[in-house]
């Protein structure tokens, strides 16, 4: 075809899906001499929009592809809608990053707060996908046009106002490559504190708690706060580790995202502020790849108020997420970090993509992004993972 006065025909059919009607189109319109141009579909509910937009050369009998698609609309009891014009190569605009948007439930007045902000960044919304509807509704859209540090400014708004999350990540390469997994144990990975459980033991939970939360909130030096709270534990039978170790519960969704990303050939690794009696069992049920956390010290089957040095604090979790990519041998860039407290701050901005998860304010608005519903898999979203696509894994594998 000679491409020097080409024009195009946009064919839109919309109606109940079937097997067969993408096919049942394009054998029709193989039939003239016509180029693909474009192509869009997608299902909602059993209800198929397809888009097809052909080039032809100036002087063609478009006439005949017209009534041709026309009579595939009437055979398949489908509404048809077909416009032409001029090709216009267009380049795509750049810029292109996703945004996610996570509810429980989402409203529509969420939704259009976020399309409201987008356009008033002068961007424009490419594509819309839903990722999951259960437990959380999780819609993503790719979005071009926008000054990324701008759109996140005002999308944080609009979510905290919606009550939702939004995410906002470039696209392209950028997200695909992330390839190492670092996160944070308590109150992360699993519920509640270590220290505060055996506290709880020791019968000290309250003086405990109040230093963990100062700590947490980045009012406290961890280093400091957390040799104050372990001295509190001098004299505790150290069976008492057994028993924290036996009762603990790993966050909703912990066990999905980690065997759902170990699928995917992703390196998982945990570092914490607690301690590797309690982490070693986790790397082992787990199949975590990497990990690192403080030791307790224990003489005569009894706590005695130390740690084991050197202490993992704020600055040592950046530096076991450096150690864990240069062992995997992935570039910082394609790691992902997860906390929720001040000690997580450096590992999380030196991450390529730092998640607060439930975390506390001064974290949320540190990081790349938030998460504050009570899900970790709803991480994966953050990956463009889909919930079928979890589904459809789990359900192929009869391990799970």
């Amino acid at each position: 075809m000679d491409g020097s006065a080409e024009r195009t025909l946009l064919i839109t059919l919309t109606g109940r899906d079937r097997p067969g009607v993408t096919s049942r189109l394009f054998g029709t319109l193989a039939e003239f001499p016509l180029a693909v141009a474009d192509v869009e579909q997608v299902v909602i509910r059993g209800r198929l929009v397809l888009g097809v937009l052909v080039s032809y050369t100036e002087g063609a009998d478009i006439g005949r592809v017209w009534n041709a698609a026309e009579r595939v609309a009437n055979d398949l009891d489908m509404e048809i809608e077909l416009s032409t014009g001029r090709n216009k190569r267009v380049p795509k605009r750049r810029g292109r990053l996703h945004v996610t948007v996570l509810g429980a439930p989402l409203m529509p007045a969420a939704m259009a707060g976020i399309a409201g902000r987008i356009a008033a960044n002068a961007a424009n919304i490419d594509r819309i996908e839903r990722l999951a509807a259960s437990p959380v509704t999780c819609i993503e859209m790719d979005v071009s046009g926008a000054d990324p540090d701008a759109l996140r400014a005002g999308l944080a708004a609009e979510a905290a106002e919606q009550q939702v999350d939004v995410a906002v990540q470039y696209g392209g390469l950028h997200r695909r490559a992330k390839r190492l997994i670092v996160m944070d144990v308590d109150s992360t990975l699993i519920q509640g504190e270590v220290i505060e459980l055996l506290a709880e033991h020791a019968g000290c939970l309250d003086e405990v708690a109040k230093v963990t939360e100062a700590a947490m909130r980045g009012e406290l030096d961890f280093e400091g706060s957390l040799r104050e709270r372990v001295a509190l534990l001098a004299g505790l039978d150290a069976a008492a580790i057994d028993d924290v170790r036996d009762k603990l519960q790993l966050a909703a969704g912990a066990r999905t995202m980690v065997r759902t990303l170990k699928r995917l050939d992703y390196k998982f690794a945990i570092v914490s502020g607690g301690f590797t009696q309690v982490t070693d069992a986790l790397v082992d049920d787990l199949g975590i790849d990497y990990s690192m956390a403080n030791t307790l010290e224990i003489e005569n089957g009894r706590l005695t108020g130390r740690v084991t040095p050197p202490v993992i604090d704020r600055a040592g979790k950046a530096t076991a997420l450096e150690r864990f990519a240069r062992e995997a041998g992935i570039p910082l860039s394609q790691t992902v970090a997860i906390g929720d407290g001040a000690n997580d701050l450096d590992m999380l901005q030196a991450a390529g993509l730092g998640i607060a998860y439930n975390a506390k304010p001064v974290v949320r608005q540190a990081a790349d992004t938030a998460v504050n519903v009570p899900y970790l898999d709803t991480i994966l979203f953050l990956l463009g993972i889909s919930r079928e696509e979890v589904e459809a894994a789990d359900a192929d594998d009869p391990t799970t």
